[in-house]
């Protein structure tokens, strides 16, 4: 046989190792909290919080994408190149975010939309 001949269980990649087996009861852990933390969403809709109702829900939402994406996206056990990578992108995302809002808060009073078209109707 010549050197080149690969078994089917030899067809690893150095760097490609992307067998990340994790027990179930960590997956369902994972669920759970996952769960757990969409009904706290859900609840926290019926309360009123003020302005800062947005910024709970969207804190609520980055700590289930940050579950998701260590957990089910394996970036847990993954390279730290990738991980700094999806880090980054949400850094980003964050700061587009402020500053759009930051934007409106100074040039409008509230976000509700304001119709400047004049009501010419009549009334017969």
């Amino acid at each position: 046989m010549s050197d080149h001949d690969h078994s089917s269980t030899d067809d690893h990649r150095e760097g490609y190792n992307f067998a990340h087996p994790m027990p179930v009861p960590m997956l369902l852990t994972v669920f759970c909290i996952l769960v757990f933390l969409t009904i706290v969403t859900v609840a926290q809709a019926s309360f009123d919080f003020g302005s800062i109702d947005v910024a709970i829900v969207m804190g609520i939402a980055t700590i289930k994408a940050i579950i998701v994406a260590l957990f089910f996206m394996h970036l847990l056990y993954d390279k730290p190149f990738n991980l700094a990578i999806f880090l980054s992108a949400f850094v980003f995302v964050g700061l587009f975010v402020s500053l759009t809002l930051s934007d409106s808060w100074l040039t409008s009073k509230d976000f509700i939309p304001v119709d400047d078209a004049v009501i010419t109707s009549t009334v017969e």
